[in-house]
């Protein structure tokens, strides 16, 4: 881990690093995934935010390397408590949502609903809103689920939050 980690320390928070390099490995070597996924469990709150950035253009672009990691983001990392985390799962529970099993995609769908009733990070709750609004079209209980919590946010101070939740309630009505 430390390889992977020591990359991703330093310099800008906001800034990537190497975090390219870092995919670009990934993607030549499946089986550096592994280190890279354990750079989650960093002290350094810049390595778990770029390590979220790069999971996600490892699943963008080679989504079978983390289907087997699918119940340990449900679980280990769905436990981090830092918005980047929390809105990458929301992203990655997307892109992975076809090869997921019944019960991930219910406790995906859970951790979900929980950061759009409880969290306060617009990014968390545009992505959060952005999934299960996807997976709304196909469910009715959490279509009715939903619509409340996109009515509340309609109404957020913070106008990307407040756009979403509108645009969603004109897809929904």
């Amino acid at each position: 881990m430390k390889n992977f980690e020591q990359r991703l320390t330093g310099g800008h928070p906001n800034s990537l690093g190497n975090t390219l390099e870092v995919v670009e490995e990934v993607f030549a070597d499946h089986s550096l995934f592994e280190e890279l996924f354990n750079c989650y469990f960093s002290d350094d709150e810049v390595v778990r935010l770029r390590t979220s950035n790069a999971v996600k253009r490892v699943c963008k672009a080679h989504k079978q390397v983390l289907i087997p990691y699918i119940d340990r983001l449900l679980t280990e990392i769905a436990a981090i408590d830092q918005a980047s985390t929390q809105w990458t799962l929301a992203n990655l529970f997307d892109l992975l949502s076809i090869d997921m099993s019944k019960d991930q995609l219910e406790q995906a769908e859970a951790l979900l609903k929980n950061n759009l009733a409880h969290h306060q990070d617009w990014i968390v709750l545009n992505n959060s809103m952005e999934t299960l609004g996807k997976w709304a079209k196909k469910d009715p209980m959490l279509k009715a689920w939903l619509l409340p919590h996109l009515q509340r946010l309609a109404g957020d101070t913070r106008k990307s939050v407040a756009r979403r939740a509108d645009k969603l309630l004109k897809i929904f009505s």
